[in-house]
């Protein structure tokens, strides 16, 4: 089975007051340190994983192949071009790849017809865009640094530059976000017609500034514009009829693709297939086994440079582990999943388990193939912590 590869870059210009990932203000002092550091990790992975006892894929006996690549954060388009380019020649030498597919996750003011087509000579061929809204009142609140005309300015570049596979993220629950700018903001994107899309239903926890804010009764940050939790569920229905009629085909909770464009690295992690993760707080996983890297940028590179591999995290999945991951990761794909083939290959019946799931009208089965019902996919993870009490 073919792995993915995937580059942390937990980077930014500045942190958005929902962010609740293990990110921090870019310091242009970092950089060539950190892509050094994440460079000597993809060439000596091999050896500090035996080192480690590590079983660095599931069969050993098994030709070893990569055919997805993506450079995530943080926002690593923040990169000089060079930098991103060492990290896809490292990778070339380090396994043997045959990439269908190589993101770049992108922030919009920081694509540039240059830079653009600096990744494309690199060997991107897929850009993910942070666009999050296209109403500059929404933008603005969230801290985010573009505005609804570098958007536009950004998807020129890209296909200027010949990328004929671009992503956009939209946000649904921005503080000031209402029906109609919603409605507005998914007609804009609809006439750009990129590839992907990926909508997120705004999450609220204390792991944020925003969530924080919200969840002590203050102001700030736009926290008592909010839209309610039925109107963000509105949103999200919204966008499913829309996107479902403008030709996109949903095939996972919060993402669309044109005809052949499905995100083939992200299919990875819902279908439990092996990725390897570089860098500070990146997640690898062989089939058997997971594990994770420090989150601390500074720490992983000085691990880095004293020849030690930061692994933080390191956890082998038992059999009921994985039964669990195969039903909710399977369950976040539309296509669903095979109850038969599950019963069969983990050796248990889970008619017991699924009967109050299918009684509540939260799944649906049809044959042997068990999906979300559809009115349950913005409640998905209700759904979710149903199935796995």
């Amino acid at each position: 089975m073919p792995h993915g590869l995937y580059i942390q870059v937990p980077f930014c210009q500045t942190k958005c007051t929902y962010c609740n990932f293990h990110t921090g203000v870019f310091s242009a002092g970092l950089q060539s340190p950190y892509i050094r550091a994440v460079c000597t990790e993809i060439k000596m992975f091999r050896e500090w994983s035996e080192r480690a006892g590590l079983a660095w894929r599931a069969d050993p006996e098994a030709p070893l192949s990569v055919d997805t690549f993506y450079v995530g954060g943080g926002t690593p388009s923040m990169l000089d071009a060079a930098h991103l380019a060492r990290l896809l020649d490292t990778a070339r030498e380090s396994f043997p790849c045959n990439w269908t597919e190589a993101t770049l996750e992108a922030d919009p003011e920081t694509v540039t017809p240059e830079r653009a087509a600096a990744w494309r000579a690199a060997g991107f061929n897929r850009i993910s865009l942070g666009a999050q809204s296209f109403d500059d009142r929404e933008l603005a609140a969230a801290g985010r640094l573009h505005r609804r005309a570098e958007l536009y300015a950004a998807e020129r570049a890209l296909r200027a530059a010949g990328f004929a596979n671009i992503s956009f993220d939209l946000i649904a629950g921005l503080a000031h976000q209402t029906r109609e700018s919603w409605n507005d903001s998914l007609h804009r994107l609809m006439e750009l017609r990129p590839e992907h899309i990926s909508i997120y239903m705004l999450e609220i926890d204390e792991g944020s500034r925003l969530g924080a804010e919200a969840l002590s009764g203050g102001a700030r940050y736009g926290a008592r514009a909010l839209p309610s939790d039925d109107d963000v569920a509105d949103f999200y229905e919204f966008a499913r009829v829309l996107l479902s009629a403008a030709g996109y085909e949903q095939y996972e909770i919060s993402n669309w693709a044109r005809p052949g464009f499905r995100s083939r690295h992200n299919l990875k992690y819902w279908q439990r297939q092996p990725y390897f993760g570089f860098g500070a707080g990146a997640h690898s996983f062989n089939g058997h086994e997971r594990w994770a890297k420090v989150h601390d940028p500074a720490a992983y590179t000085a691990a880095i440079e004293k020849d030690e591999w930061p692994i933080e995290q390191r956890q082998r999945v038992s059999p009921e582990q994985a039964l669990e991951e195969e039903l909710f990761l399977g369950l976040r794909q539309l296509d669903g999943i095979d109850v038969a083939a599950i019963e069969a290959h983990y050796g248990q019946d889970l008619r017991a388990r699924l009967a109050p799931l299918l009684d509540q009208g939260l799944v649906e089965l049809r044959g042997s193939t068990l999906r979300l019902a559809p009115a349950r996919l913005a409640v998905s993870n209700e759904v979710f912590v149903s199935l796995l009490d």
